[in-house]
């Protein structure tokens, strides 16, 4: 891991695989532990340069005030194009998730140059917010359970880890994964303000952030490959949010995981690469 400068800011980056193949960059959903491990080594089997990077506000990218923030969506869609620019010289293919997802949407939309290809895994085509009236929204029960959660301390490396345990068991990811990623995200910002602690493990900075105008109507636009990937059994963005995307962006083609939910499993990390290869 280390950091690099792009569009006047520091990003977290880690490489996988030879620096001199095709890039495939991968924007966390917050942070770069979004994507596991396991998918990043496959790609780079794959013959591919994969460099995973943490959004603003999160691991060791900068940090100002996550509860806050004075930039916007399309600030963080910069970012990526400017550090795709920095890592090669050629369009790369750009991957998000998550809230990483409606960043590599803009990003794409506003500097299509940068890229040749698009993944979007477990994302939607609206903003943090109410959604649009044919898109499913946040199942009630799961968001009621999660609610119901005692935040932890969020400088307590155990209690956030049994956060974290508990959140995934409510969501349907594995509780085990959950619970390693939380105590590597901790440690990756030690000593940090528990407001920075909150952020970094749910990506909360996005509450704050001006996502405006709407992309959604553009996407129609958009003329690079693309692939859709959703977790059957996602309860925070349902599956029809992928399936839309998927309608929307010309010629993409849609990947359900029927056993995922909202995280990418170890198990489908296999499936996932081929696809994303594929492209």
């Amino acid at each position: 891991m280390t950091t690099i400068e792009a569009n006047g800011v520091t990003l977290g980056i880690e490489h996988f695989g030879d620096p001199d193949a095709p890039l495939i960059l991968c924007a966390g959903g917050t942070t770069m532990l979004s994507w596991p491990d396991t998918l990043c080594e496959a790609l780079a089997r794959g013959g591919r340069h994969v460099v995973r990077y943490d959004l603003r506000d999160s691991g060791t990218s900068s940090t100002v005030d996550p509860e806050n923030p004075s930039y916007t969506l399309r600030d963080l869609a910069a970012d990526a194009a400017a550090l795709a620019r920095e890592l090669d010289d050629r369009p790369v293919h750009l991957a998000g998730i998550g809230v990483g997802g409606m960043v590599t949407q803009v990003a794409a939309l506003e500097h299509p140059q940068a890229f040749s290809a698009l993944t979007l895994v477990g994302t939607r085509s609206v903003a943090p917010g109410p959604v649009d009236d044919d898109l499913p929204d946040h199942d009630e029960s799961t968001m009621n359970q999660l609610f119901s959660l005692s935040p932890p301390d969020w400088a307590d490396r155990e209690a956030v880890a049994d956060y974290a345990t508990r959140s995934a068991e409510i969501l349907g990811d594995d509780p085990a994964a959950a619970r390693v990623a939380a105590q590597r995200i901790q440690s990756r910002i030690p000593g940090a303000a528990p407001a920075v602690h909150e952020a970094n493990q749910q990506g909360t900075v996005f509450a704050g952030l001006d996502c405006s105008p709407r992309w959604r109507e553009q996407l129609a636009d958009l003329a690079l490959p693309a692939l859709v990937i959703h977790g059957r059994r996602d309860p925070f963005f349902p599956v029809g949010n992928g399936e839309a995307l998927a309608r929307e962006i010309p010629g993409a083609r849609l990947l359900v995981l029927e056993h995922a939910a909202t995280a990418i499993p170890e198990t489908a990390a296999s499936e996932v690469a081929a696809a994303m290869l594929d492209l």
